[in-house]
């Protein structure tokens, strides 16, 4: 087992730091009258405050990721728990981060935004860790280390053997961002969370169960890290509306298997057209729901689509991916106006 001495990492205001304690905190279970939160005696359904620790929620995760709901914090989309990380461990103005590029750039926003300097490593020409760059890049004052697998925007997954490296390598916390999990086969690396004592996974309900509009954003680690979270968030984080959609929609579990069943068809579909359209000069290996595709000339590319009101993304200011659009699997129709564009441009 690798442990690592969590506490030692945590900056010393945070460590001592007491939570705030909502009404919903110093008393739970149920009443028949409240009158301890301030709030609107009129029922409206959602007049009272929701639970700030969202254990209904948290047990049925639970179940279906097969963790512990102390392993378990919830956040506003998986930024809020990626910028709590980095004011949990950083201290500002001393501290770093390094993260493996290109990846999903709300880990530098969120370290600058701290005042933590970021340690930017290229990933290999075929998007992979490259381990040497890694390691060479860390010192006394990393305290975290950032990646994306399976990659945004490269789609691809990065390499298990790599990973598991640096998680016995590190003295840090490492943050993984499983954010398109869903599309592989298997567990990805939860059920390492037992044995790594620093390891973080980031996954989310925004992608293959189609809840992006409730922001829900789950974070999985051993129970110190997340009691840490827990501290230094805000009281009522995630809205009661949200965990009530989450609830509803976590019961039809069948429904999200068959949209990703359907959406990697379709990604294959797609690969397929897209190799044979005369201005696509590579379409990248892709794990995820969407791909990476290298054209002659990007930016034009992405304004002619705009212009048939088809939006994809342009990434080619995003280091190794000049000349490159990130394309969302949309449903077969969306994908075929997508091709028959490509084609007429």
């Amino acid at each position: 087992m690798k442990s690592v001495d969590i506490s030692s990492l945590v900056r010393q205001n945070i460590r001592i730091l007491k939570p705030y304690s909502s009404a919903r905190d110093e008393f739970q279970g149920p009443a028949s009258v409240y009158l301890d939160a301030n709030e609107n005696p009129n029922n409206t359904a959602y007049n009272r405050y929701p639970d700030p620790h969202q254990v209904h929620l948290k047990k049925r995760i639970a179940q279906l990721k097969k963790v512990q709901p102390e392993q378990i914090f919830l956040g506003n989309g998986s930024d809020e728990p990626i910028d709590l990380i980095i004011r949990a461990f950083c201290e500002p103005n001393r501290d770093n981060v390094v993260i493996p590029m290109p990846t999903y750039g709300m880990y530098s926003i969120s370290a600058s935004i701290n005042a933590i300097a970021v340690k930017a490593v290229n990933l290999t020409s075929d998007f992979d860790i490259d381990l040497n760059a890694v390691e060479d890049a860390w010192d006394k004052n990393t305290k975290l280390l950032f990646m994306c697998s399976p990659n945004n925007p490269s789609g691809n997954l990065l390499s298990a053997d790599k990973i598991k490296h640096l998680l016995e390598t590190f003295k840090g916390v490492i943050i993984l961002d499983e954010a398109y999990i869903d599309f592989i086969e298997g567990d990805g690396f939860l059920p390492l969370l037992g044995t790594h004592s620093n390891l973080v996974v980031l996954q989310t309900l925004s992608k293959a169960w189609g809840l992006a509009g409730i922001r829900l954003g789950m974070c999985f680690s051993n129970p110190e890290i997340i009691r840490l979270l827990n501290t230094i968030k805000p009281p009522y984080n995630i809205s009661g509306l949200s965990q009530s959609v989450a609830l509803a929609c976590l019961e039809n579990e069948n429904k999200k298997n068959e949209w990703v069943r359907e959406i990697k068809k379709q990604r294959q579909i797609l690969n397929d057209h897209l190799t044979r359209v005369p201005q696509v000069e590579k379409v990248y290996p892709s794990d995820a729901n969407f791909l990476l595709v290298k054209v002659k000339n990007a930016h034009r590319t992405y304004h002619d689509l705009v212009t048939r009101g088809i939006i994809v993304r342009d990434r080619s200011n995003v280091i190794l991916c000049e000349n490159c659009l990130r394309i969302t699997v949309g449903t077969e129709q969306e994908n075929k106006q997508l091709v028959d564009a490509l084609r007429q441009l």
